[in-house]
């Protein structure tokens, strides 16, 4: 299956967006830096707290704050809410070729989006100084996108070396 097939089927941010929670995004994205952008991304997500709009907005604003925590658990939220969505099973480790086939009988976009979203933890946790954890979530993708459509083989190797550092040895090819 080719995780880059998604004609016709809208984006996460295609999404019809209250016009409320549209102008507190608005609104955060003009206060970017300030407390007053995380208000109103707060405000956005309480309103719509499965917008994945609102979820990204969110996860960047932490991200680029470097609050990585925050972050991550953003982006568990947002697969939770994918996974949702899709009828699969909540938690990325036991995702499989079932999981996968059905998913894409709903919406090969927002399969993609949850496979995103696991690879945006992973990189986190990879910032965090968690390369098994990574590792562990990364490993999950590429069991699903074998052609490494998601891009998770570049990742792999730098948990692969992060954990060969830690253990105080060198990686080996």
């Amino acid at each position: 299956m080719d995780l880059l097939d998604f004609t016709a089927e809208d984006l996460y941010f295609d999404e019809a967006a209250n016009p409320e929670v549209e102008q507190l995004l608005n609104t955060a994205a003009e206060a970017y830096g300030t407390p007053a952008a995380e208000q109103a991304l707060l405000r956005a997500f309480s309103k719509a707290p499965e917008g994945l709009t609102v979820l990204v907005a969110l996860y960047r604003y932490y991200y680029y704050q470097l609050r990585y925590e925050d972050a991550l658990s953003v982006a568990d939220r947002a697969m939770n809410v994918v996974a949702n969505r899709l009828g699969i099973e909540p938690d990325w480790r036991t995702i499989d070729e079932n999981d996968l086939a059905n998913a894409v009988q709903q919406s090969m976009t927002q399969f993609r989006f949850y496979l995103y979203a696991l690879k945006g933890s992973a990189y986190l946790k990879l910032r965090m100084g968690d390369p098994q954890g990574a590792l562990e979530r990364l490993q999950a993708i590429a069991r699903l996108d074998e052609a490494d459509r998601i891009g998770v083989k570049a990742l792999i190797d730098l948990a692969n070396d992060a954990l060969a550092e830690q253990a105080g040895t060198t990686a080996v090819g």
